[in-house]
């Protein structure tokens, strides 16, 4: 895997503050209200930016990071609402591909998650960068680790039915505000990607009490494995 630059994204500051700390010799351009800090990271070229939260800022800044700094891999990180119920806090998800959970056209026959005309809804992650990520994530977190699908919708799950529904009907192993904008993205330049989160909650309506309080470790387990995948690159 010879790439020459790495996206590095996270929707909020806490999941990319630990990587801007360890960065060397950045600097910064602010495109679109995202500010893009280029440097060195584990010995790699990379560029790291703050999406902010939801799909429409996610695809922003990705391709932003493609056509701009021509980035030719992409490695999302965060934190996430766990749906498998054998997922607890502070457990992986890396990605095996992603999927919009609030894409809904059933009324004209579609079924949900589709986007109607396009060739694909669901987007493969990358499989060196998959395969990457959850060996780095198994080395830090031994049996903490689980490959499946992401689910992304502009929607804070905090409902049990919910989190069933989107279990069983779509086969999502965590649900979240950005992967599945930046794995299209991604997808539409032919340009690998892998999502990775960290659960900070059960998407079960404890939010209040789990988020703020686990975000921060989760945050810093994602930025554990990106740190590990970087250097092994």
């Amino acid at each position: 895997m010879a790439y020459r630059t790495i996206g590095l994204i996270g929707a909020m500051n806490e999941e990319i503050e630990l990587l801007i700390k360890h960065m060397e010799d950045v600097k910064e351009t602010e495109i679109a209200g995202i500010v893009y800090r280029q440097g060195r990271f584990c010995g790699r070229d990379v560029v790291v930016c703050r999406s902010g939260v939801g799909k429409v800022n996610a695809a922003v800044c990705t391709q932003i990071l493609l056509d701009r700094f021509a980035a030719d891999a992409v490695i999302f990180t965060g934190v996430a609402g766990a749906l498998d119920p054998a997922l607890n806090i502070g457990d992986i998800v890396v990605s095996t591909e992603c999927m919009q959970h609030d894409m809904d056209v059933t009324a004209l026959g579609f079924a949900r998650g589709v986007i109607p005309y396009e060739k694909t809804s669901v987007f493969a992650a990358d499989a060196a960068l998959l395969d990457l990520a959850w060996a780095s994530s198994e080395k830090l977190f031994p049996g903490r680790t689980k490959r499946g699908r992401v689910l992304s919708g502009d929607q804070f799950i905090a409902s049990r039915s919910t989190v069933r529904q989107l279990h069983d009907e779509l086969q999502g192993a965590c649900t979240e505000m950005e992967g599945a904008a930046v794995a299209q993205v991604c997808a539409m330049n032919g340009v690998p990607y892998v999502v990775i989160r960290s659960m900070s909650d059960k998407a079960d309506g404890s939010a209040h009490v789990n988020f703020a309080e686990f975000t921060v470790m989760a945050a810093e387990n994602s930025y554990r494995i990106v740190e590990d995948m970087v250097k092994r690159l």
